[in-house]
């Protein structure tokens, strides 16, 4: 999709974080404290990435799983943005960036953290 296409189609932040790789301030996402049950996708194109039984309080201000829904919707790249060396998490069907993964997670969920921005997740809630 062109970048044009793009905008249109995304709000502004939306844009900015998902194609421009920005972030959303710590604490500010409608998601950071949302605890109720549901599938979260991909705000560009709908691509299930987390269910909300993997979803945990990290306490970094950022909605945080310890796993996403299927490894083979998200690709991991190397960001060695901003002087980090990070490990970036990607949309693998739209390339959206949705974040990053660190290794501080739950030790039972195998010590990931998907630190995710708001911004790019719709939550479809479970009854």
């Amino acid at each position: 999709m062109s970048e044009e296409k793009w905008k249109s189609k995304l709000n502004a932040e939306q844009y900015e974080i998902c194609r421009l790789k920005g972030t959303e301030a710590p604490f500010t996402g409608a998601l950071v404290a949302n605890k109720e049950p549901g599938h979260y996708f991909c705000v560009a194109c709908e691509n299930l990435l987390f269910e909300s039984d993997t979803k945990f309080d990290s306490g970094t201000g950022w909605p945080s799983f310890s796993e996403p829904s299927n490894l083979e919707h998200i690709e991991l790249r190397q960001d060695r943005s901003h002087g980090m060396s990070r490990t970036e998490v990607i949309c693998k069907n739209c390339g959206a960036h949705l974040g990053h993964v660190f290794n501080d997670g739950p030790v039972v969920a195998g010590d990931k953290r998907y630190c995710i921005n708001s911004v790019c997740l719709n939550l479809a809630k479970r009854k």
